[in-house]
């Protein structure tokens, strides 16, 4: 039930093949009956494809192809990138398909929490004083239906009734709640009215431990990305500061923002300056120093400074906002594993009816077929796979973490490879200085100033490494004069009246420094993946420095990590030179790497991937890496990123900087899936037994009630044990 694991939608399977000519299978297909013909189009007109022939309703191909022009391999993966081109059209068809075949339950964060609760006292307390009285079977219909726990009953299962009733007169089809109702209804009108509000009592308690873990999970999201005050300082047109509702706020109104406050709307600063933190939308840990033009966003909190903010989007629309609404309606991205509970539990509740009947039949005994109501699969299933998801996407928000659906979870258990971007995500994503290599008798200090001279008014990141490095030094700059930037080759100035100059190996060339003494230094610097400066003054080499972008503290320990989540491939895409490439694979053991990646490419290397019936998680800063975060099966990112990209193109955020989470957030999809199968488990052993026991008359219908929904309870309560769970150290 839980082992097998279904092909991805796009992978095509070879039904058989001759030479020259194969049958193909595609699942996509099914969802593409529109573009049948143009997809049959697009294929014969391929180089090497003789003809083509689509049928979307066997969701087969038929190619017939050049053998001399292409092989087997090649037809394939063309006919897959051919189905590729409308993979949003079907993943979007599938998962409506997968929401008709699910009954229709009630939501259970559609009732406050406190009116829950309430509920849950009073059953109680009608159970405490029901106790006391002997029930009577044998009083008049009517009668039965008059009793304070009959009347308790019917009045708190009317939410219950609604559904039940309304699901099987709008679908035609039974959903737990009918099968509830009818029990409740059926234990009255038997005489067992105590039986009835046990139900009642016990499947409140299992639903309130569920909308308690929803609401947990909410405010958690919230929380963290609160957009600020209930109140905000607006400036009117006139110049003068009101305090108005936040809900007030209109595009194009000007909003103040001081120190210690957060912004809250998304706009373009008009005026003044500030020291913004942004962490909780980009995940960069420095503050960010905006200006007069700059764009900032909701939820960000200026650190030091004031700032007039012209409004772009407010209320819903800032990119804050549309983040909590995306987190919220995890619920409808459900997992595979909740989709098939909630297809097995509606499965199986006409056969309660079904068994209901036959026990009668042969006992006519109506106590027996009441168990039959009353014990069902579908509330310990259905339950408990919700509450576990919901109560793992709370702890991840509580560390910072986004996880937009619970079918992301369920991925992440299954997950098999790894591709992770170079630059900002294995990588600091800034330039450092990691070698000064003087020469000619120089040391390395005067290397440094006089690099720093040259580069103080470039805003390279280069020269920000150099000036830094210098600072970090405690060096000094020389005083200079005449600066002068050449594009993509170096800077001179003059220090002493003599020039100064940095830059790539041409630009020296050019200009007739011996660089002799500095080629043993630099391919060994290259070899290391370093980028190289030469450093001159007065027509001689001084140095030479490497400049270099470091790796991610804890990287390595991330994919060590990694490989005992059973991740088997782990492989670097990257837009980075081919040599730079290599000596970081090599560095992290990783097993393989591409170079020089466009942001298409890392796409189509992810598509392909899946093709062979793995499961990919992606890595990336958000920014060139969108396509492949949205193409993966798990899109993460991580890092200094811009909101729109890295929140809305990947699956999963982690709003730091810390390469640990990567693993972290595996590990919690893992221990997601384990305590629902964990469930699962329970859910069906013991409410089979309490079939079978009820059906012989061993097992009272008090007792049958009082098993069932504590068996909903229990998996309930262990579900909910995930938020607990110690997402940064892996236990509970």
């Amino acid at each position: 039930m839980f082992g097998r694991k279904q092909q991805p939608l796009l992978h095509c399977d070879i039904v058989h093949d001759l030479p020259g000519r194969v049958r193909l299978r595609c699942r996509a297909l099914r969802y593409l009956s529109e573009q049948e013909h143009e997809l049959q189009q697009r294929l014969q007109d391929r180089p090497g494809i003789r003809t083509a022939r689509v049928t979307c309703l066997t969701t087969g191909v038929l190619i017939v192809f050049d053998p001399e022009a292409m092989t087997l391999a090649d037809v394939t993966e063309t006919v897959q990138s051919a189905i590729g081109n409308y993979s949003l059209i079907a993943f979007k068809a599938e998962r409506l398909e997968l929401a008709r075949q699910t009954v229709q339950e009630r939501r259970l964060n559609e009732e406050p929490l406190r009116e829950m609760v309430t509920r849950v006292v009073v059953t109680t307390v009608s159970l405490l004083f029901s106790f006391r009285r002997p029930t009577s079977p044998s009083a008049s219909i009517l009668g039965r239906f008059l009793t304070m726990p009959a009347l308790t009953s019917l009045s708190l299962a009317l939410p219950i009734l609604r559904s039940g009733t309304e699901s099987l007169v709008k679908s035609f089809r039974p959903n737990a709640d009918t099968l509830s109702a009818t029990a409740i209804v059926a234990s009255i009108l038997a005489g067992r009215d105590l039986s009835a509000l046990t139900i009642i009592w016990l499947a409140d308690i299992a639903e309130l431990l569920t909308a308690y873990s929803m609401d947990r999970t909410r405010k958690a999201i919230r929380e963290m990305l609160s957009v600020g005050e209930e109140e905000v300082w607006r400036l009117t047109d006139n110049g003068e500061e009101e305090r108005v509702p936040l809900e007030a706020l209109r595009p194009d109104d000007r909003v103040l923002a001081g120190a210690g406050e957060k912004i809250s709307v998304d706009g373009f600063v008009e005026t003044g300056e500030a020291s913004v933190d942004q962490a909780s939308i980009t995940g960069e840990f420095m503050p960010a120093h905006k200006r007069s033009g700059d764009q900032v966003f909701a939820g960000t909190v200026v650190k030091s400074g004031r700032i007039v903010v012209k409004a772009q989007q407010v209320g819903d629309q800032t990119a804050v906002s549309r983040i909590v609404h995306m987190v919220e309606e995890a619920s409808h991205r459900k997992a595979n594993i909740q989709a098939f509970a909630d297809r097995f539990s509606a499965a199986l509740i006409p056969v309660n009816f079904l068994l209901s009947l036959i026990v009668y039949l042969v006992t006519k005994n109506s106590g027996r077929a009441l168990n039959m109501l009353i014990i069902d699969y579908s509330c310990g299933v259905r339950l408990s796979t919700a509450t576990a998801i919901a109560s793992a996407i709370c702890t991840a928000a509580r560390h910072r973490i986004l996880i937009k659906g619970g079918n992301y979870l369920e991925l992440l258990d299954q997950a098999d490879t790894l591709i992770l971007d170079k630059t900002g995500t294995l990588t600091e994503g800034t330039a450092q200085i990691t070698s000064v290599v003087p020469l000619n008798d120089n040391d390395e200090r005067r290397v440094l100033e006089l690099a720093a001279a040259a580069e103080e008014v470039s805003s390279h990141p280069m020269a920000v490494a150099i000036l830094e490095k210098v600072r970090r030094s405690g060096y000094r700059i020389p005083k200079h004069t005449n600066s002068q930037t050449h594009v993509a080759r170096g800077v001179e100035t003059s220090v002493n009246k003599a020039r100064v100059l940095v830059g790539n190996k041409r630009f020296l060339e050019d200009n007739r420094v011996d660089l002799t003494p500095a080629v043993d230094h630099a391919g060994r610097l290259a070899r290391r993946g370093e980028n190289i400066l030469y450093v001159a003054h007065g027509g001689e080499l001084v140095g030479i420095l490497g400049v270099q972008d470091v790796l991610r503290e804890n990287m390595k320990k991330a994919l060590n990590r990694l490989r005992f989540s059973k991740i088997d491939d782990i492989i670097l895409l990257t837009g980075d030179v081919e040599q730079n490439a290599e000596i970081v694979a090599s560095r992290m053991a990783m097993d393989g790497f591409r170079a020089e990646q466009l942001p298409e490419d890392k796409a189509e290397t992810v598509l392909r991937l899946q093709s062979r019936g793995t499961r990919v998680v992606m890595v990336g800063d958000g920014i060139n890496d969108a396509p492949a975060l949205a193409y993966a099966d798990v899109g993460i990112a991580i890092g200094a990123t811009r909101t729109d990209i890295a929140m809305e193109a990947s699956d999963i955020t982690v709003a730091g900087d810390n390469p640990l989470m990567i693993p972290s957030v595996i590990n919690l999809g893992k221990k997601t899936m384990s305590i629902v199968r964990q469930n699962f488990g329970i859910a069906v052993a013991v409410n089979s037994v309490g079939l079978v026991l009820g059906s012989i008359g061993i097992l009272p219908v008090v007792w049958a009630a009082v098993l069932h929904n504590a068996t909903t309870v229990a998996v309930v309560v262990n579900s909910a044990r995930m938020l607990l769970y110690d997402i940064e150290n892996g236990r509970s």
